[in-house]
């Protein structure tokens, strides 16, 4: 299973990706880039992100978009409050199993970042974990900026404009507004999940995030137990893989050579 496609997990069809040689086909060492996506993001929204990553760091990179997301099969909504979790040790991992990646590094963003640690916390067996903008619990500004976003969708085009890449855009919204937005998820907090993390971290934000302040790198360093790198870019919001794309890749590159 390799090169673009669909890949089943808990049931569910997920579009598929990937860049460079099968691990285990080239010269690598077995090694391969998983990349989990923000919580309104999917394959093609990565844009050229995982081709860039392939080419500097020669490792084979593999993207998928969860259900809900992107081509893949439809979520069921509304999302429980534990559905990041869900996904960190019930999905992920048989994703991972399908293609047969027992040295992933996984590359998150946003709500994929949180996945990301959720599983290398509790599930394990990854050689490095790179956050890039990671929200591991609740903080105003972001649940401000959803809200402000969400009192938008209806009033303006952004249902079209993400129909070019979700098969069902507003199911697609509903599911990531509604489930942040959830009353209940005001005091939603992984961070005991970190304490659990034995691999390499390296952590990335923007300065100007507007979905979330600095306390969340500080308390991923704070918690995570082994090696932790840092990169605050200035100048950069939410999303500095394709911001300033070159730096996150040239970190990353120096992450997975060195540490991971």
């Amino acid at each position: 299973m390799w090169g673009e496609g669909f890949v089943l997990a808990r049931g569910k069809r997920l579009e598929y990706r990937c860049w460079g040689e099968r691990p285990g086909d080239g010269p690598g060492d077995g090694r391969c880039l998983v990349l989990l996506h923000e919580g309104l993001g999917c394959v093609a929204l990565w844009k050229g992100f995982p081709a860039a990553l392939n080419t500097v760091t020669g490792l084979p990179v593999m993207a998928f978009s969860r259900a809900g997301y992107g081509f893949s099969d439809p979520d069921e909504l509304p999302r429980p409050l534990d559905w990041m979790t869900r996904e960190a040790v019930e999905v992920l991992p048989e994703v991972l199993t399908a293609f047969g990646l027992d040295a992933p590094v996984l590359v998150g963003h946003s709500d994929g970042a949180t996945i990301a640690a959720i599983h290398a916390g509790l599930v394990g067996r990854v050689c490095g974990v790179v956050l890039i903008a990671p929200h591991v619990f609740t903080e105003d500004v972001g649940l401000t900026e959803i809200a402000r976003a969400d009192a938008e969708f209806g009033a303006s085009d952004m249902a079209v404009r993400m129909g070019k890449y979700h098969r069902d855009p507003v199911a697609s919204f509903r599911g990531w507004a509604d489930a942040w937005l959830s009353p209940g998820f005001v005091g939603w907090n992984v961070e005991d999940a970190l304490d659990g993390i034995n691999a390499p971290v390296l952590v990335i934000q923007g300065r100007e995030d507007q979905y979330g302040t600095l306390a969340q790198v500080e308390a991923v360093r704070a918690r995570v137990p082994g090696n932790v790198r840092e990169l605050i870019l200035e100048g950069c919001r939410h999303a500095p893989h394709l911001e300033q794309g070159e730096a996150v890749v040239r970190e990353i590159d120096e992450f997975v050579q060195n540490n991971a």
